[in-house]
């Protein structure tokens, strides 16, 4: 086996290890509806009914944060080419708040 088949090789084993080693467990209740589509998934594509909750989850929730609604503020927080940009009054820097500060409190336990 080339030396460099070896080390993709590792490469991939301490990804794994890394990515296994920040799961965390959540205990959801489903509608049984959902819980088949579920089952489903995990079946037709050879996973886990945990993977396939896991990438459906990671996805959705990269979308909802790609598509939370900006909402224009009064107060103007900086010009760019010339036109004002007005703070968020939206979701987005609640959000981002309490992000930060549950990674923070995480961090320090």
């Amino acid at each position: 086996m080339p030396a460099n088949h070896v080390s993709r090789l590792l490469e991939e084993l301490e990804r794994k290890a890394l990515h296994e080693s920040s799961l965390t467990d959540l205990n959801v209740t489903l509608a049984r509806e959902d819980l088949v589509r579920i089952e489903a998934l995990a079946s037709a594509f050879g996973l886990t009914r945990e993977e396939v909750c896991t990438s459906l989850l990671h996805t959705i929730l990269m979308e909802v944060e790609e598509k939370m609604p900006y909402r224009p503020g009064s107060k103007v927080i900086r010009i760019e080419d010339g036109d004002p940009i007005y703070e968020d009054v939206g979701p987005m820097p609640r959000y981002l708040d309490a992000k930060r500060k549950i990674e923070k409190e995480r961090d320090c336990a």
